[in-house]
């Protein structure tokens, strides 16, 4: 079912998928901030999550940066995440199992909104998860001279220069804008992330963990070998069902601690093993 709900930047439309009474899942599609839609979530493991545990996914038609640079995309996301708090019991939601994840620059959205409601004093995430996250507006060992599959340097400066817009080059980032500039890192929720070895976001993707290892927060990357950015979405490969397998492990450590759900039904996307 779609909704539409408003945001700093007017009416946003939202995607919401339900597969019973359970978690609430925030989920944030990628694009590089220039790119993408709403509709992707049908093909997410944020939908694979859902129907695995039972419970409802949100995704937000988030202004993109061509048209709107930061602080945009985060307002929309944080406003959609408001949304599902303030609508849980009309959505079936239980609130003290709220998720907020998503892929590549979806994944540093849903950083960025852990760190914003944090700050905040905002509405309570149970577990992200920022998968392969575009997290680090500056080069990294991994993202510098970057050539592998759908994503590399060129297309990550040009993602960047979007997204920050005046921002961009300058050391006046904020870590709700690129979370990787971030010095405290306390208090956020438990985390799981996977990546590929050879794609640009390797090096921050460890980093994050690193450091939220390091202030006393649960989190876990499983790496993968390869070159692909998004290689979760080749949903046929080896990597890709091996990635779904460890994130739904490590999701039902905290979705579904007892193991009681009987979600466990197939469909298209990436929701095929």
């Amino acid at each position: 079912m779609k909704r539409v709900i408003d945001t700093p930047g007017g009416r946003m439309k939202l995607i919401v998928l339900s597969y019973g009474k359970g978690p609430g899942i925030l989920w944030i599609h990628g694009g590089g901030y220039v790119l993408g839609m709403a509709s992707m979530v049908y093909c997410s493991m944020g939908r694979v999550l859902a129907k695995r545990f039972g419970g409802v996914v949100v995704s937000p038609e988030y202004r993109l940066a061509k048209k709107a640079p930061y602080p945009a995309a985060l307002e929309d996301c944080t406003a959609a995440l408001r949304y599902l708090y303030d609508h849980a019991e009309e959505l079936g939601v239980e609130r003290d199992r709220i998720v907020v994840g998503g892929e590549s620059a979806g994944g540093g959205l849903a950083a960025a909104v852990c760190l914003y409601e944090r700050d905040h004093g905002g509405i309570p995430i149970r577990f992200q998860i920022p998968l392969y996250p575009m997290l680090d507006c500056e080069d990294t060992d991994s993202s510098r001279d970057n050539h592998g599959r759908v994503w590399n340097t060129k297309r990550n400066h040009w993602g960047w220069r979007h997204y920050l817009g005046d921002l961009y080059g300058t050391k006046r980032v904020p870590p709700y804008a690129s979370p990787a500039r971030a010095e405290d890192y306390r208090g956020l929720p438990s985390c799981y992330t996977y990546v590929e070895d050879g794609e640009p976001f390797y090096d921050e993707t460890l980093t994050y963990v690193r450091k939220l290892r390091e202030a006393g927060v649960e989190a876990h990357a499983d790496v993968f070998h390869g070159k692909t950015h998004a290689f979760d979405g080749l949903f046929w490969t080896k990597n890709a069902k091996e990635a779904k397998k460890k994130l739904i492990r490590a999701a039902g450590k905290v979705l579904d601690p007892d193991g009681n759900n009987h979600h466990n039904r197939s469909s298209r996307c990436a929701d095929k093993a």
